[in-house]
C-alpha cells in the first residue's frame, strides 16, 4: 500500500514538471505581448497601428443636425430670449438749443436761436439744423437745414443735404456739404460750403471752445464767419469774407441739461457787404449785450 501511494506520487511529480518550466520560461506579464488576442489577424494589426484619421471611413460627415458654432443667427431668437443688439443697431434722438438769447445792440434788439436736432444711429442719422433772429415778431433772417450725416472718424460726421434762407430778404435754396466734429484741443468745429440753385456759393466756418473755470462755470469763445463766392445784390452780399461774428460767454450750469448765460459779442462786415449796409442806413460794425438759456434733451 505504501510503495502503490509512493509511486503515485512519482508520476505526478514527473508530469507537472514541463508545465512549471514552461512557465518560469515565459513570466505572466509578458503573455498580453506575445499572445495575439483571438480573431485577430495580421491586416488587423495593421489597422490598428494606423492613425485616426487614416483608419476612418472616407466618406465620414458630422451628423445632419449639427450647426456651426461661429455662424450668425441673424434674424432668429434663441427661445424665448430675442437676439441680442448691438448699440449701434439701436434709434436715438436729441434736440440742442445751443443758444436761444436776448441780444442788444446800439440801435435794435433782437431775439436769436440756434438749435440742432439729429435721430438716427451711431453711423447714420437726420440732422435738423436751425438759426436765425426775430425783431419785434417778425423774422428777420433764418437758415434752415436738412441734412444727412455719416460717421467717417472718431468724433467727426459727414453732412449732406439742403438748406434754405428766408426772412425779410428773399428766399432761397441751396444744396449743402460740411463736416462737423471735435479737433485736437476740444474745438468745436462745424464747415459747410452750399451751392444755390442761381448760381451762388458760399462757404460758412465756426468754431468754439469750453473752458472749464469750475464744475458748473464755463467760459465760451465764439467764432463764425461767412464767405461769398460772388456778389449778390438782391441779398446785398458782397464776394470774399462777408461778416465776422466773435463772442465770449459765461455760462452756470443749473443741470448739464439747462444753463443760463451771458455775454458779449462783436459783429463786423466786411467788402461790399459792408457798403451794401451802409447804403440802406445799417452799421457795419457794432458790439452786442447777449444774455440767454443753452438746453438739450
Amino acid at each position: 500500500m505504501r510503495c502503490t501511494i509512493f509511486l503515485m506520487a512519482m508520476l505526478m511529480t514527473i508530469a507537472l514538471s514541463p508545465a512549471r518550466a514552461q512557465d518560469d520560461a515565459h513570466p505572466a506579464g509578458d503573455d498580453m505581448l506575445q499572445e495575439t488576442p483571438p480573431g485577430m489577424d495580421d491586416v488587423n494589426m495593421q489597422g490598428m497601428a494606423m492613425s485616426p484619421a487614416e483608419a476612418s471611413p472616407p466618406d465620414a460627415s458630422p451628423p445632419p443636425a449639427v450647426r456651426d458654432p461661429h455662424a450668425y443667427a441673424d434674424g432668429y431668437d434663441f427661445g424665448p430670449i430675442p437676439r441680442p443688439r448691438f448699440v449701434d443697431e439701436h434709434r436715438f434722438a436729441s434736440l440742442s438749443m445751443d443758444r436761444l438769447e436776448w441780444v442788444h445792440a446800439s440801435h435794435h434788439t433782437v431775439t436769436a436761436y440756434d438749435l440742432q436736432a439729429w435721430y438716427g444711429r451711431d453711423y447714420d442719422r437726420a440732422v435738423l439744423k436751425a438759426e436765425g433772429e426775430v425783431d419785434g415778431g417778425e423774422l428777420q433772417e433764418a437758415r434752415t437745414e436738412l441734412l444727412w450725416g455719416h460717421a467717417v472718424a472718431s468724433f467727426w460726421d459727414t453732412q449732406l443735404g439742403v438748406r434754405y434762407d428766408n426772412g425779410v430778404d428773399p428766399g432761397r435754396g441751396w444744396l449743402a456739404f460740411g463736416v462737423q466734429g471735435l479737433a485736437p484741443y476740444w474745438f468745436e468745429v462745424n464747415a459747410a460750403a452750399y451751392v444755390s440753385d442761381a448760381g451762388h456759393s458760399t462757404l460758412r466756418l465756426s468754431a468754439e471752445y469750453e473752458l472749464l473755470l469750475t464744475q458748473r462755470l464755463l467760459l465760451q469763445p465764439r467764432l463764425e464767419a461767412n464767405f461769398y463766392g460772388k456778389r449778390d445784390a438782391v441779398r446785398a452780399l458782397g464776394s470774399g469774407l462777408s461778416d465776422l461774428v466773435g463772442g465770449i460767454r459765461l455760462r452756470f450750469e443749473i443741470r448739464r441739461e439747462l444753463a443760463p448765460y451771458i455775454g458779449i459779442e462783436w459783429m463786423g462786415k466786411y467788402g461790399a457787404t459792408a457798403d451794401y449796409a451802409r447804403a440802406l442806413g445799417d452799421v457795419d460794425y457794432e458790439t452786442r449785450l447777449v444774455a440767454g438759456i443753452r438746453c438739450w434733451f
